[in-house]
């Protein structure tokens, strides 16, 4: 197996400073409640719960804070009912965007996004008009000094459908219902993952070589991301890592 999807550019977040922090828990938090409410509160049998529940420890989402959520999904305390919503559009240059969202308000989410998307230069789209060229998948990444050869072995038994050289990482990719058994069998084989999530992975992918053009985009994601009702910005724009770096920096 191999391949250079650079998924992981299909993604943009900004350091982790006091106020991106506290934005990410909150966003955790939803998403600890939409999980036990769709699937229970046991992180044993609810996959889904058990990749939020592993994602809030890695940002270290403090124990007392996800018990609550938790009890709030499955009605053991009283919270806001969030429901999921995702909108499609366009960046500048042509860029699909797939943007999933947690709101107890669709319509102010709606508004509040196309916004985002006109003052940053986008296009919302209709629905369909971007997600076909995306698929959802089981993405798995892990240090690039663990080994090729036994990765895929131990990978693919599980039921992985292909590794990617991300240069600084490898990143297993399988069917979502796979994620969970997958990552089990690469954990117990010794090469605990750095990360394991749900992605919209792009069927294909847009080049943007220009560093202005970069920009505009990676503004137009970041600005996405910065809505709390938005959970996940996905895009299949395809940069090589020089310019990603020059447009990224300060």
């Amino acid at each position: 197996m191999s391949g250079h999807s650079k998924w992981a550019t299909t993604k943009h977040r900004k350091a982790a400073v006091d106020k991106v922090r506290a934005k990410v828990f909150a966003k955790l938090i939803r998403q600890l409640e939409v999980a036990a409410r769709e699937g229970g509160g046991d992180v044993n049998s609810n996959a889904t719960l058990r990749t939020m529940f592993e994602k809030a420890r890695a940002a270290s989402l403090p124990m007392d804070k996800i018990e609550r959520a938790i009890k709030r999904g499955t009605g053991e305390l009283e919270g806001v009912h969030y429901e999921e919503v995702s909108y499609e559009g366009y960046a500048p240059g042509g860029v699909a965007i797939i943007v999933d969202c947690l709101t107890d308000n669709r319509n102010r989410t709606g508004a509040e996004i196309r916004n985002v998307f006109t003052r940053n230069g986008g296009s919302m789209a209709e629905p369909g008009a971007v997600g076909w060229q995306f698929a959802r998948k089981g993405v798995i990444v892990l240090p690039r000094s663990l080994d090729e050869d036994t990765i895929m072995e131990v990978a693919v038994d599980a039921g992985a459908e292909d590794l990617n050289d991300e240069g600084d990482t490898w990143v297993v990719i399988c069917a979502p219902h796979d994620l969970a058994s997958v990552r089990d069998a690469l954990d117990a084989g010794g090469m605990p993952p750095e990360s394991a999530e749900m992605a919209m992975v792009p069927s294909t992918t847009v080049p943007v070589n220009n560093e202005g053009e970069v920009r505009k985009v990676l503004r137009l994601l970041e600005a996405l991301d910065d809505d709390d009702d938005v959970q996940n910005v996905w895009s299949n724009f395809d940069t090589p890592d020089d310019v990603l770096a020059a447009a990224s920096a300060d």
